[in-house]
């Protein structure tokens, strides 16, 4: 028997869905909710996390580094959830007494946190055998020590206060999958995955859940600026629907993980990719 190139996912979709569908409404999944998503200035997967919560109902504090982008970040949000409360503040999360403040200035400023959705991460994109030690470091102090210092810090605020909160991480199939070049982001996201898993059984004791999700490729501009057109042309093409993800289906889970839909799970990482198993 014969098989064709789209029936081994190496060929162009004909999928339905080959073409993104219109982006879902909201449907109160997080009404009254207060969320803190880090790493939410500009155009990628922590500004749609945002977005979603709003359209959830949630009031929303975004952290970023780059305080302008910030900003504009929050006007935006502002402009277009005026009866919400659409908050920032700057943050590194590579500074233990960044991430502390931020989550001070958090409740202070929401009133309380309900939700966090650890967003920020850093890829790019060097073999191994050319990688510096320098390289390394950056990419795994942001993108696992990063997830790190605001999971202990959400987790001691969530300890001194009598409701329960949840922790989102957003992690990569990376930490399953090899790709060539992506060694460090790699491991890095692996790690994010492990912390999920044990940070979870140990938050269970205080009536909090933390899951991850794991997306395969969601489109938006600042992942061209690091990966080549033609590698985000060949890694999409692999997917079942033979396009990357919207950002906003990707928020859209987070928004689910957050939400009360799922209150049974917890230590999950949550594979947000149309990959063939």
């Amino acid at each position: 028997m014969t098989t064709s190139a789209t029936e081994n996912g190496t060929g162009p979709s004909t999928s339905p869905l080959a073409t993104p569908p219109d982006e879902t409404p909201g449907h109160g999944l997080l009404a009254g909710r207060k969320v803190v998503v880090t790493a939410a200035a500009g155009t990628g997967i922590g500004f749609a996390t945002a977005r979603r919560a709003l359209l959830e109902g949630a009031d929303v504090l975004i952290s970023d580094w780059h305080e302008r982008r910030l900003g504009e970040a929050c006007e935006r949000l502002g402009e277009e959830f005026a009866d919400q409360q659409v908050l920032q503040a700057t943050c590194n999360v590579q500074e233990t007494a960044d991430v502390d403040a931020l989550f001070e200035s958090a409740a202070a400023q929401l009133g309380r946190i309900d939700v966090l959705v650890n967003n920020a991460g850093l890829g790019g994109e060097t073999p191994v055998v050319d990688m510096t030690d320098e390289e390394w470091d950056r990419v795994l102090d942001i993108t696992l020590n990063g997830t790190f210092r605001a999971t202990r810090a959400a987790l001691r605020y969530f300890r001194s206060v009598p409701h329960n909160g949840v922790i989102v991480n957003n992690a990569s199939v990376l930490g399953w999958r090899a790709q060539r070049g992506q060694a460090h982001y790699a491991a890095a996201k692996a790690g994010v995955m492990a912390l999920t898993r044990c940070a979870a059984v140990e938050a269970a004791d205080h009536g909090v859940r933390i899951n991850a999700v794991a997306p395969s490729i969601a489109k938006h501009p600042f992942l061209a600026k690091v990966t080549s057109d033609d590698l985000l042309d060949e890694l999409a093409s692999r997917e079942a629907y033979g396009r990357a993800a919207e950002v906003w289906e990707v928020a859209a889970t987070i928004a689910m993980l957050a939400s009360d839909y799922t209150t049974y799970l917890t230590g999950e990482v949550v594979s947000i990719s149309s990959q063939r198993a």
